[in-house]
């Protein structure tokens, strides 16, 4: 019978050991390597090509996430899993673009994470509920105020919050009053305020132009 190759990467020896010894229960999973940190886990990708690799998401000199990037552009047969202990949106969302076909939680049970890596190994993905919820969350989520101004509008908004009028607004972009006065009445539309000082206000307390 054919083995599921699987590579374990955290910074931890004892969850290493011990989700060899989970793994071991399983006639179908080989565990063929263990890496403590992201760097360590590109070489061995790289050498011995695992099926599927076992990454944690947050470790020292390099993180899972940019593990995970390099590993699909290098090694792009090996199927990687997160394990984690993180399911904030930030995590979930980076990990998945990096390329992950399955985000688990480190509570997983040692049937679900072999489910896991076979489901990988097929090609198929798996997400714990925690990461399922906040990918619901994300696409019901109403879009980020500010975000159909355009990039026009953002840098007339930015002025605004400098304090700067109409006028000065021109002579800084290099465009006429009425023209900023469009803009201006253009965003205000668009944030739903009547007032520059609403305006600025919102843009303020939601962060609409970067720092």
């Amino acid at each position: 019978m054919s083995h599921i190759r699987v590579l374990i990467v955290d910074d931890h020896n004892m969850v290493r050991k011990g989700l060899r010894t989970l793994l071991e229960e399983f006639e179908d999973i080989e565990v063929i390597a263990e890496a403590g940190d992201g760097e360590m886990a590109i070489d061995i990708a790289r050498s011995q090509c695992p099926d599927v690799v076992l990454m944690d998401m947050v470790m020292p000199r390099m993180n899972g996430i940019e593990a995970t990037a390099h590993i699909r552009r290098h090694c792009p047969d090996a199927q990687i899993v997160a394990l984690t202990s993180f399911s904030d949106e930030d995590n979930v969302q980076a990990a998945l673009k990096a390329g992950v076909v399955g985000y688990l939680m480190k509570n997983v049970s040692g049937d679900e994470l072999a489910s896991a890596i076979r489901r990988a190994h097929a090609g198929q993905s798996t997400l714990a509920p925690e990461a399922a919820q906040v990918l619901i969350r994300a696409t019901t989520r109403p879009p980020a105020l500010g975000h159909d101004l355009t990039e026009r509008e953002l840098e007339v908004l930015a002025l605004m919050i400098e304090g700067l009028n109409n006028r000065e607004i021109g002579e800084r972009l290099v465009i006429s009053s009425s023209t900023v006065k469009n803009h201006v009445s253009s965003i205000l539309a668009k944030l739903g305020t009547t007032s520059r000082t609403q305006a600025v206000a919102l843009a303020v307390e939601h962060r609409i132009i970067p720092s």
